[in-house]
C-alpha cells in the first residue's frame, strides 16, 4: 500500500505536497519522494524512512515549481532499498516522474515485453517501473505531435490493455502537465479536488480526501474506475472514462484497516462503515453467544476503535480504553520479520492492569493476519490480571494473500490458512474468537453506497477480480515470505536531488 498526491497550482506547491505527505503516511513509512516541475527542469528528492526524516529544509527548499507529486510507499512486489523509492524518472519521452499505489500482478509478463519489444530496460524490481516504462512507451509511439489531451488519454488505455493488477497513478510530465489515472476496477483509491485562488484554479489528486482536506481543497469526487484526468500546466482539467473500464470493485480492506477514519471513498464514510462493522458484530455475538459473560469491551489501538464502540453499546457492557499506544512505532503487520513485530508490539502497547484486572475482557481489534500481534495481545491481558480473555475481529479471517498492493504475507504466514476458526482460537490463546461474517462486512460498506454492488475481498475470499495467472500465487509465496524479505532488505538511507 502506498499514498500519492499531485497537485497543479499557482504557487510553490512543495510544502502542501509535504504536508499531505504527513497526512497519508499510515499507507507507507519505509520511503518518501517529491518530485516538482520547475520550468522544464524536474527536481527530484527520496530516500528511505519516514517523510520527516527524508526531507531537510534545505531540500525541500531545492524542490522549485508550481507543479508536483510525492509519494510514501511501503513494499509489496519489490524490496524495500533506496532504489525503488518513488517518484521513478524516465527521460524519454519529455521526461516522466510517476508515483503508484498497487500492484501489478503480470509485472514479470511485461518486463519481458519492454525489454524485448519495447527496448526498455529496468533498473529495479519494482511494477512501479515498469508501469512508468509502459506509460512513456505508449506517450512515446504518439510521436513528437502528440500530447494533446485525448493523445494521453488514448496512451492510458494501451496502459488498461496491457497492464493486469490494481493501480492508481500520478504521473508529472515535463512541459505538458500531470496525469492521474485508475485501474479499470477501481481498486486502488484515487480521489479529485479543487481550491479558488487569486491566481486562479489549483488542482489536485490523492489517494484518500483527507489529504485534501488538511490542503484546504474542496473534494470534487472519487476517479471512477478506469479513468484518467490530465491537468495541463495552465490548469485546464480534461478526464476520460477508458472502454476497458469494468464496474468498481474497491478494495473491501481500506474501508477495515487501511485508510484514514474520517476520509471518504467512493461515496462512502470509513468512520461510517466502521461503526456498522461494530454494529454488525455486536448482532453477530447476541445471535450466535446471547449469555455471554462478557464484563468489558477494550479496542486495540488505534483503527479499532470505532468498531469497539458501537459494539460495546449494543452488547451494553462497559467500553474502556485498556492498552496505551506508543504513537512512535509503526504498524507491525508491514513490518519486515517475525521477530521486529514480536518487539515492535511490546514497544507500542501497555497494559492498563485496572481495566483488566479480574474482568472477563473482550478485545476488538480490526483483522487478525499473522496472529503474532494478537496472540501477543492476548498474552499481555492475561499478565494484566484479566479472569477470561475474548477476542474479535471486526474482518472475516484473512486465508489469501492480497495481490493488489497490501502486503499480505505469504499463505503459509496467514494464522488463518488452513485453519478453522477453532484451531485459531487455540493458536491465539483466547478463551473465545468472534470473527465478523463476510455478507456482513459487505453490507456495512455497501450501505454507504448502494451503487457499488462488488467489492475486493480477495484476501477473505480468495476471489481474485482480475483473475490470476498460472503460479502467480506460488511466485507471490517465494517473494513475500519474511526470509525473502530479509535476503532482499537493503536499509540505506541516501537522499537525491536533482
Amino acid at each position: 500500500m502506498c499514498g500519492i498526491i499531485g497537485i497543479v497550482g499557482k504557487q510553490a506547491v512543495t510544502p502542501s505536497i509535504y504536508d499531505a505527505l504527513t497526512i497519508l503516511q499510515h499507507r507507507g513509512q519505509d520511503a518518501a519522494g517529491i518530485a516538482t516541475l520547475d520550468g522544464h527542469k524536474i527536481r527530484l528528492c527520496k530516500g528511505n524512512g519516514l517523510v520527516a526524516d527524508v526531507f531537510s529544509h534545505e531540500e525541500l527548499v531545492k524542490l522549485k515549481g508550481t507543479v508536483g507529486i510525492g509519494h510514501v510507499r511501503y513494499p509489496t512486489a519489490g524490496s524495500d532499498n533506496l532504489d525503488e523509492a518513488q517518484p521513478f524518472y524516465v527521460n524519454s519521452p519529455y521526461g516522466i516522474v510517476l508515483g503508484h499505489n498497487g500492484n501489478l500482478i503480470n509485472a514479470t509478463t511485461l518486463k519481458r515485453e519492454l525489454f524485448d519489444s519495447d527496448r526498455r530496460h529496468l533498473n529495479t524490481e519494482s511494477d512501479s517501473e515498469v508501469l512508468l516504462n509502459v506509460i512513456a512507451h505508449e506517450l512515446h509511439r504518439i510521436g513528437p505531435a502528440g500530447m494533446r489531451p485525448k493523445d494521453v488519454f488514448k496512451a492510458v488505455d494501451g496502459v488498461h490493455q496491457r497492464c493486469k493488477g490494481a493501480y492508481s497513478v500520478i504521473a508529472m510530465i515535463s512541459g505538458k502537465g500531470v496525469l492521474g489515472f485508475r485501474d479499470p476496477h477501481g481498486i486502488r483509491p484515487a480521489v479529485l479536488g479543487y481550491k479558488d485562488t487569486d491566481k486562479g484554479r489549483e488542482y489536485a489528486i490523492a489517494s484518500e480526501s483527507v489529504a485534501l482536506d488538511t490542503l484546504d481543497f474542496t473534494m470534487m469526487r472519487d476517479l471512477e474506475p478506469g479513468e484518467s484526468v490530465f491537468i495541463t500546466l495552465d490548469g485546464e482539467l480534461h478526464s476520460h472514462v477508458s472502454q476497458y473500464a469494468e464496474a468498481a470493485s474497491p478494495c473491501i480492506f481500506e474501508y477495515v484497516y487501511f485508510a484514514r477514519p474520517d476520509t471518504m471513498l467512493d461515496k462512502i464514510s470509513v468512520y461510517k462503515a466502521r461503526l456498522r462493522m461494530g454494529q454488525a458484530l455486536a448482532n453477530r455475538i447476541l445471535k450466535e453467544w446471547p449469555d455471554h459473560d462478557i464484563d468489558v469491551v477494550i479496542p486495540i489501538p488505534d483503527t479499532s476503535r470505532t468498531a469497539a464502540l458501537p459494539l460495546a453499546y449494543d452488547l451494553n457492557v462497559k467500553y474502556r480504553e485498556g492498552f496505551i499506544k506508543n504513537r512512535y512505532i509503526g504498524r507491525t503487520f508491514i513490518m519486515p520479520g517475525q521477530e521486529q513485530r514480536k518487539r515492535s508490539v511490546r514497544q507500542k502497547l501497555n497494559a492498563v492492569s485496572l481495566e483488566f484486572r479480574g474482568k472477563n475482557v473482550l478485545l476488538v481489534d480490526d483483522s487478525i493476519v499473522r496472529g503474532t500481534t494478537s496472540r501477543q495481545i492476548i498474552q499481555m491481558a492475561r499478565e494484566a490480571g484479566a479472569r477470561k480473555v475474548y477476542f474479535a475481529s471486526a474482518s472475516p479471517p484473512v486465508r489469501y494473500p492480497n495481490i493488489y498492493g497490501i502486503d499480505m504475507p505469504a499463505p503459509s504466514e496467514l494464522i488463518a490458512s488452513g485453519r478453522n476458526e477453532k484451531e485459531i482460537e487455540k493458536v491465539l490463546g483466547a478463551d473465545r474468537l468472534i470473527y465478523q461474517g463476510l455478507d456482513d462486512l459487505i453490507e456495512a460498506c455497501h450501505e454507504g453506497n448502494p451503487h457499488i454492488t462488488r467489492f475486493d475481498t480477495s484476501c477473505f475470499s480468495g476471489e481474485y477480480v482480475t483473475g490470476v495467472e498460472d503460479g502467480y500465487l506460488e511466485d507471490l509465496q517465494n517473494r513475500r515470505s519474511d526470509q525473502a524479505k530479509l535476503e532482499n532488505s537493503h536499509t540505506a538511507r541516501v537522499r537525491v536531488t536533482g
